[in-house]
This record gives C-alpha cells, sequence and structure tokens, in this order.
C-alpha cells in the first residue's frame, strides 16, 4: 500500500499547480477556460480605457484648436477689412491698398512672424520643465529682438513706392501703395508684440482669452474703418492707420490679460534684465523659423506683386485682392 501511494505522489508534475492536478482533466481544462475569459475579460477593459483617453485627447485638442483657428482667422480678418473699406473708394486706392497690403506682408509680417515662431520652442521647453518664469523671459527677450528687427523693416515700409517702381510696377499704383503702407508703419510695432504675447499664451494652452480680445479688436476695427475713411475724408489712409489702431488695442488687451490675470502670475513676473542675455541663442532659432515661415507665404503674395506686371494692372491687382 506505501509504495502504491508513493507511485501516485511521484506521477504528480512539481510545475503543475495541486488544485489543478487533484481535478484531474477536466479541472485543467476548467481552469485554463477560467483564465481564458479572465484575458479576455482583461482586454475588453483595457480597449476601454484606452478608448476613452483618446477620446479625451481628442475634446483636449478641439479645446485648443477651435479657439486658436478664430484667433489666426480675425488676426487675417483685420487686413481683409481694411481692403474691403478701400475698394468703395475706386479701382487705383483698391490696387494700391492690395499691393501695399502684399508688400507688407513679404517685407514685414511673416518675416516677424516667423521669428516669434522661436517662441514655440523655447516657451514649451520651459513649461514643460515647469520652469515658468523662464516664460516671461523668453517673451521678453523676444519682444526687444523683434521690435529692433521692426526698425529696418519700417524704413523699408516708407520707400515702398520707390521698391515697386524698381521691381517694374506700375508708378501711379506704387505712389498708391507707399502711401497706404506709409500709415500702416505703427502697426509693424504692434504686430511683432502681438505675436510674441500670442506665443506666451498659446504655450500656457489660455486661448480663450486670445479669441475674445481678437474677437473685440475686429469689432472694434469695422467701426474704426468706417469712421477713418469715409468720415475723417482720409479715405485709403484711414484703413492703413485704423490697421494700425487695431493692432495696438489688441496689444493692449493682451497685455493687460497677463498683468492683471491670475493665469500667469507665475510666468510673468515683471520686466527683468535676464531678457537682455542669450539673444544669440534666441536668434539661432528665429532666422530659420522665419525663413520657414517666409518662404510660405512669399509664395502666395508673390502673385499679387506680379499680378502689377501684367497689361492692365489697376484691374488686375484689383480682382486678385479678391483672392
Amino acid at each position: 500500500m506505501d509504495r502504491e501511494e508513493d507511485n501516485k505522489q511521484t506521477l504528480r508534475s512539481p510545475l503543475i499547480d495541486n488544485n489543478i492536478q487533484g481535478h484531474g482533466e477536466g479541472g485543467i481544462h476548467g481552469e485554463i477556460s477560467k483564465t481564458n475569459t479572465s484575458t479576455i475579460h482583461q482586454k475588453g477593459i483595457d480597449d476601454e480605457r484606452k478608448k476613452n483617453v483618446v477620446v479625451e485627447e481628442v475634446k483636449k485638442q478641439l479645446w485648443l484648436a477651435g479657439p486658436l483657428i478664430c484667433v489666426s482667422f480675425l488676426q487675417f480678418c483685420l487686413q481683409l477689412i481694411s481692403v474691403m473699406f478701400v475698394g468703395h473708394l475706386g479701382e487705383l486706392a483698391l490696387s494700391g491698398a492690395s499691393m501695399a497690403t502684399s508688400f507688407a506682408s513679404v517685407t514685414g509680417f511673416s518675416m516677424l512672424q516667423g521669428m516669434a515662431s522661436a517662441l514655440d520652442t523655447l516657451c514649451g521647453q520651459s513649461y514643460g520643465a515647469k520652469q515658468y518664469h523662464m516664460l516671461g523671459i523668453h517673451t521678453q527677450r523676444a519682444m526687444l529682438v523683434l521690435s529692433l528687427a521692426s526698425i529696418p523693416l519700417a524704413f523699408i515700409w516708407a520707400n515702398t513706392g520707390t521698391i515697386l517702381v524698381a521691381l517694374g510696377q506700375d508708378p501711379e499704383i506704387s505712389r498708391e501703395a507707399e502711401l497706404y503702407a506709409r500709415y500702416m508703419i505703427p502697426s509693424i510695432f504692434a504686430y511683432g508684440l502681438l505675436q510674441c504675447l500670442v506665443k506666451f499664451l498659446q504655450m500656457q494652452n489660455i486661448v480663450f482669452p486670445m479669441m475674445i480680445g481678437a474677437g473685440i479688436t475686429t469689432l472694434l476695427h469695422l467701426l474704426v474703418c468706417w469712421i477713418l475713411v469715409f468720415k475723417s475724408g482720409l479715405g485709403s489712409r484711414g484703413a492703413a492707420l485704423a490697421n494700425s489702431i487695431s493692432y495696438w488695442v489688441n496689444v493692449v488687451l493682451l497685455a493687460l490679460y497677463v498683468k492683471f490675470s491670475s493665469s500667469c502670475a507665475k510666468s510673468w513676473t515683471g520686466f527683468s534684465k535676464e531678457a537682455l542675455h542669450n539673444i544669440l541663442t534666441f536668434l539661432k532659432l528665429a532666422i530659420p523659423s522665419a525663413v520657414m515661415v517666409c518662404l510660405e507665404i512669399w509664395s502666395f503674395e508673390m502673385m499679387v506683386l506680379l499680378s502689377g506686371l501684367l497689361p492692365n494692372p489697376q484691374l488686375e491687382t484689383s480682382v486678385l485682392s479678391i483672392w
């Protein structure tokens, strides 16, 4: 009897659980079935969790992307609205405004927009590292550099007519474009500051204040354009001046929010001398970014400039201004 019991014990595998061996073949299949059911159930739970994570991430992206799209669209509308008002003044005025707007975009706005894109990298790194005070430092440095860069661009705008004539454009349109561009000179300084503030807030996921500020500015721009173009007697010059006023209004609105909002308390601690350092580091990112953005924008704006070389430049430029 003892030998039979010993033989039974030796038949038991040390690698299989005793409970399973005790139930025999049926017990083994039962345990495997339970294991498979548990695995399938766990996989279903994991898939549901992944689906929820993806849905939540999509909601967050849309929550950020929607206001940013509105901000870009509303800022674009400022110059479009001005050109629309000038369109009521005649073909020559519309051609000059359209030419000046494209020239300003090529020689000014695109460069500043590209240089400000360096903040995407610098502020993004600081925000990810939770060095929130550095966001303000990077932004102040960008404001300084872009303001200095705006000075030579302003001189270029002041001589728009001479440059356009040298490029073979119609003298009358070039003269009208220079008049329009000169009244837009204050806007280039505001535009640089505006791009810096937009990047500063965007890196912190603060997008709704930007949308509200852009909306207020656009609505106000309609009123300012109407007053300066039709009521003040400035004509096309009033539309250009309205651009400058509206950009500065947008800058002031965002600056007030940054100054007094608790959302920016950690990231904006006031002006610092530290912003005067590492300017070369900023330029190493800003210049390639500017080239990248400029090449993209120039490919569109060059169409308007080239239209001035056609046989009927006033008509052709006016038509492309609608596009």
